[in-house]
């Protein structure tokens, strides 16, 4: 009588799965001859919790250079700080734009 000598361990052979990073995408103010730089600071404050003192070097890229990086997220939250951006600038009747660039 021939008896099965495979036996069940209770492990189980696993799949690697690679994990993988999300894209990073950079957030960037653009220059406009409308909005305020006190706008300008007051919303690098509030949306983006900068110091007072960033704020202010960043706003002066963008006044300068005509961009201002504020920040580097992932695509949901970079989209949602656009968002943001852009309805405190509609609330306030500025033209202010906000875009984003993958890293």
């Amino acid at each position: 009588m021939a008896q099965d000598t495979q036996f069940n361990t209770g492990v189980e052979e696993q799949e690697e799965i690679e994990i993988k990073e999300p894209e990073e995408y950079r957030v960037i103010l653009l220059n406009d001859n409308y909005t305020t730089m006190e706008f300008v600071v007051s919303v690098i404050v509030t949306v983006f919790h900068r110091s007072i003192p960033e704020a202010t070097r960043i706003m002066l890229d963008v006044h300068r250079k005509g961009r201002g990086v504020v920040g580097t997220y992932s695509y949901d939250i970079a989209a949602t700080k656009i968002g943001q951006v852009h309805q405190l600038a509609k609330q306030n009747e500025y033209p202010l734009k906000c875009i984003m660039e993958r890293v």
